[in-house]
Parts: structure tokens; sequence; C-alpha cells
């Protein structure tokens, strides 16, 4: 069933709101926008303009020094992890930053479930007691769950499922590393998925739930409790495959990398690893949704019920180092895949479609002014996202005459189609 949540039904709509639903009725699915459908606005807090649909309003309203993933805690304040080592803190109306804690491993991601925080660093998941307004310390924190660690691919992503479970997603080492999420796996070489928190036992472990993304940054779960994957591919085929894919990651699923590419519309097997699939093709679902190759997607979110946007998720598009024609760094800059804020909408038959909703992060010659990294929906509204690179920080954007979707409330638990993709089973 389609998955969009039903348009906010109040008696009044103002005419900008009803523009900018038009405006996104029409956007272009070809990952490039349009001047008939993007218009540039001024970034407030910035000496920068971006390309957003009818009356949307974008501000800067945090400096942090490269943040990265973004959540809310039940308490409504918003948490968010760094490559610079330090977790952030943000209570409404989020435009101050506290910085809890400094790690001496990267803290990607950072949330809070009942009366505890939980970081997920590179190798382990630590926790610190936790209520809101609290001030931890880094020496409040103490390791919870060890995770695999190693090179290459290091974030970890961290989120709390609507069952309360806390759920990490983790990337293999590289474009064809032999690595699984499986026991026969040492527990160093399981990466490459999603993994799942077991507190039934007398210490936490933690099970597979989701196997072969080579490193699926962003996680978010729709109104039905089902969780998708927003996934980045391998590097070594080149600038224009495969495919960046949006997964449906069900318990037990199975996505193929690095043994398996989705390529024309069809999973064909990559021959850069030897070692023998531990399955087959068949047994592979086929993506939602596909973006162009090398685009970084990376944080991930649905939107929140009631919102009047026609669209079922967001994503925050980090752009390619990539350059044209071959895919590595060497070419020119102004043919990376831009920074962009793409929104997805999903079908009755579950295919999903990405369309340009905000862009202008990269000028002609191929300069970055921002990346967007996380991205969220706060309980205002309002939809955030941060830049860990260029001008850093947290960003608001606001719809209509104000933040367009649910009442300010506790949240509680938180492209582009290929001509030739199969629908999604």
């Amino acid at each position: 069933m389609p998955l969009r949540r039903p348009w906010n039904t109040r008696a009044t709509m103002s005419w900008s709101a009803v523009g900018l639903l038009t405006s996104l009725l029409t956007l272009p699915a070809t990952g490039l926008a349009q001047s008939d459908t993007l218009h540039p606005v001024d970034v407030a807090g910035t000496e920068h303009r971006l390309n957003v649909p009818g009356d949307v309003r974008v501000e800067k309203v945090a400096s942090l020094d490269a943040p990265r993933m973004i959540s809310i805690g039940p308490g409504g304040e918003m948490f968010i992890g760094s490559n610079a080592y330090k977790i952030y803190r943000l209570a409404p109306p989020y435009d101050q930053a506290d910085t809890l804690a400094e790690f001496d491993a990267y803290p990607n991601s950072v949330v809070q479930r009942g009366d505890y925080l939980y970081v997920a660093t590179t190798d382990a998941l630590l926790r610190a007691p936790y209520r809101t307004g609290d001030s931890p310390s880094r020496d409040d924190f103490s390791v919870y769950a060890e995770l695999p660690g190693g090179g290459g691919h290091d974030t970890r992503t961290l989120a709390v499922g609507p069952d309360n479970r806390l759920y990490v997603s983790l990337g293999i080492q590289g474009n064809c590393s032999d690595q699984y999420i499986g026991e026969d796996y040492d527990f160093e070489d399981r990466r490459g998925g999603i993994l799942v928190l077991d507190e039934s036992g007398d210490s936490p472990t933690w099970q597979a739930y989701a196997s072969g993304l080579r490193n699926p940054v962003g996680l978010a779960w729709d109104d039905t409790g089902t969780l998708y994957a927003i996934n980045n591919g391998p590097d070594h085929w080149g600038y224009e495959t495969p495919r960046e894919v949006l997964v449906r990651a069900e318990e037990g699923s199975f996505h193929g990398m690095p043994w398996f590419q989705w390529v024309d519309g069809e999973y064909q097997r990559d021959d850069c690893i030897s070692s023998e699939p531990p399955r087959p093709a068949s047994e592979i679902p086929q993506p939602v949704a596909t973006l162009p190759a090398r685009s970084a997607p990376l944080g991930l979110d649905f939107m929140p019920q009631g919102s009047m946007l026609p669209l079922d998720a967001v994503t925050a598009v980090h752009g390619s180092w990539g350059t044209q024609p071959d895919g590595s760094a060497a070419g020119d800059p102004a043919t990376r895949r831009e920074p962009r804020i793409a929104g997805i909408v999903i079908d009755a038959q579950g295919n999903g479609q990405v369309n340009d909703l905000i862009t202008g992060f990269q000028d002609e010659q191929g300069n970055r002014w921002a990346r967007p990294t996380g991205i969220a929906f706060g309980p205002d509204g309002a939809l955030y996202f941060t830049s860990n690179s260029g001008e850093t920080g947290l960003y608001r954007v606001t719809f209509g005459d104000g933040p367009v979707g649910a009442e300010p409330e506790l949240l509680g638990t938180p492209n582009d189609t290929e001509q030739d993709a199969a629908p999604s089973s």
C-alpha cells in the first residue's frame, strides 16, 4: 500500500502552502533541478543561496564541528554525533548547542532510549544514565556492547526501533571486502548491514538483522514499522554504475553486496570478490528506489504524521568525490555528483521515485559550500539537516507560513528512478 501520510486537512491552508504542494508535485525525477520548479532563496545566517520549491525557507541555526546523524529524544531534545569526536545536544528551538562529551573514537550517532543515552562509535556501543537536561561527561559513559571495528567505512548509525530495540548499521571495509553479517564470519568481519541488540540475556549481544549492504548509513522506519536503509554502493565500477539503492530491510533479508550489484534492472555478479556468495541472487529483494551512482545518500527520515508534503521520505545526499568520466577523483570537480536534499515517493506497489527537493550546495565549478549529512524532522514539523563540510552546522527548513507537519508535540521513537528498474516484490 502507499506509504504517504494523509495530508493535513485543516480548514485553512495558506496560498503559500498550496504553491509548495504544486511545486513538489511537479518536481523532476532526473536529479537535475529545473528553473520552473525550484527557485533560489537566501539561506539565513549565511551568504549563500539554495534552490527550493514553493515558499520554503532555509536557515542556519547552529554552528557545529563536523556534525553527522541527528536523533530526537523523547523529551524533545536533539542529539547529533560528529566526526570531530564530539556529541551535541540542542533543546528546542534548536539554535544553541551544548557539547556533552568528547570521545577518542568516532561517535557518528547518539540516541536516547529511556533513562540512558547511547553512543555508537566505530568499535563499541557506549551508554550513560541520562534524563532530559542532564550533562553527562565522558567518564559517565561505559561500554554496553562491543561492535565490529576496523578501518574503511567507520561510521556506525544507531537508531531506536518502534519495538524499542537498538539497531546499528555498519559498512564493509572497502568495495569488495569479504565481510558478512553471519555467524560463519569472525566477529570483526560481521559488517555490511544492520545488527539488532539482543538484551534478553545476562549481557547484550548483537544479532544479524539484514545483510549484504556495502555502506548503509541512513536508517528509518515508516509508520507501519518497516525498516528502510539507504546504501552507498561501490566505487570500482566507475561513475555511472551501480546506482545507489534504498532497500526495505526486513529481518533476515540479504541485499547482495559485495557479491552482487544492482545493474540495468537486475543483480549481476561482481567478480571483484571470489568467495562464494552466502546466498543466491534469487533471494535478493529488489530495491525500492535508486539514485545515480556515487551520490552518497546518508541521512534518511520518513515524513511525520499530518505532513502536507506529498512525499514519503527525505534523504540527505552528500555528493560524490568521484568525477567523470571514470569515477576517479582526478577529473573536473564540476562533474562530481551534487550534494542535495531529495524527496522520496513510494507508490502502492512499493516502488520509489527520488526527486530533487533542495539543491544549490555546489556551484558550476564544483565548489561546495555545504554537504547535507544527517536529516530529521523535529517535533515542530520543521526539517533539520546537518552539514559536516564547508559551512558546518545545523540547518532548519520550514514550509509555507511556518513548519508544515504535525502539531508541535514530542515524537517518541523515532532520483531518480531507473527506467529499467523492475517492480519491488
